[in-house]
């Protein structure tokens, strides 16, 4: 089994960006999820309520981010001042997080059609994941919760192939924007494993994730008039455990360790477990 994908997002809910090497590092990958839009507010924007995140190209600069959307042109945001702070929300985790500066504020609102801001996760933010299911103290980002998000070929291929039989189409792995895409021909056998190992980092696969309705949006439009794997994830990927309910894909993961991962690396399962419960159809 080896590394086949690895990706990060510097904005939340924004365009991926694929790697052929990756640091890691406690949080994950240094530079994911670093960003995040929020209305005047505060509280954190994603795709799920304003599918034209998905069309906002980040690219890290000297300095700052090139922030781009085809036809509207682009902006550069540097890393705004350490006191120009606020506390926003990110599901129920506060974060004090550092401020863009209001042209680059105006201008994303312009092209979002709604006030929103800019915030970044600087070395003064704190924040940490579910000590109750990650242990205490793991630091983590503006991710949903976790660090990293570990998905398989072979589960995307056995969700295609239910699609197919419905007559819904497919999807790419990018709808579930994971940071490592493991190369595995058996479905769902990432429900067995407490974790991998790959070229010496530990990593943890702590909590089953739950899909929302960003699985069903194209991930360079925004457009949910796509191929939804929403009702296949309903018929084979069904929790049966009330701690996480909900159709589910992929894995949240704790590094435990840190260094560099490469596309191309073996993976290696470390030990196995029941697996999660799935309801059964029928």
């Amino acid at each position: 089994m080896r590394v086949s994908q690895l990706n990060f997002y510097p904005l939340k809910s924004g365009r991926g960006i694929s790697l052929d090497e990756a640091e890691i590092a406690a949080e994950g990958i240094p530079g994911d999820r670093r960003m995040m839009v929020t209305d005047p507010s505060g509280h954190f924007v994603t795709q799920r309520e304003l599918q034209a995140l998905a069309q906002l190209q980040v690219t890290p600069g000297d300095g700052g981010f090139r922030f781009a959307i085809d036809g509207k042109g682009e902006i550069f945001a540097g890393q705004p001042p350490k006191d120009r702070r606020m506390d926003v929300a990110v599901w129920k985790s506060i974060v004090n997080a550092a401020v863009a500066d209001d042209a680059v504020n105006e201008t994303l609102s312009g092209w979002l059609g709604r006030d929103v801001q800019l915030v970044f996760f600087d070395d003064q933010a704190k924040r940490t994941a579910s000590a109750e299911w990650a242990g205490p103290d793991t630091p983590v980002t503006f991710a949903d919760g976790y660090q990293v998000l570990v998905t398989t070929t072979g589960s995307l291929a056995a969700l295609n192939a239910d699609m197919q039989r419905n007559g819904e189409g497919s999807v790419g792995m990018e709808r579930f924007r994971p940071n490592i895409v493991l190369d595995h021909e058996e479905a769902w056998a990432e429900d067995n494993w407490e974790g991998i190992e790959i070229s010496g980092i530990r990593f943890d696969f702590v909590k089953p994730c739950a899909r929302c309705i960003m699985t069903t949006q194209d991930q360079t439009s925004g457009s949910r008039e796509a191929p939804s794997p929403i009702p296949a994830m309903g018929r084979i990927r069904m929790s049966a455990d009330r701690r996480v309910p909900g159709p589910l894909f992929g894995w949240n993961a704790v590094p435990r360790d840190t260094g560099r991962i490469r596309v191309g690396d073996v993976a290696t399962v470390i030990a196995e477990r029941d697996a999660w419960a799935i309801k059964r159809r029928g």
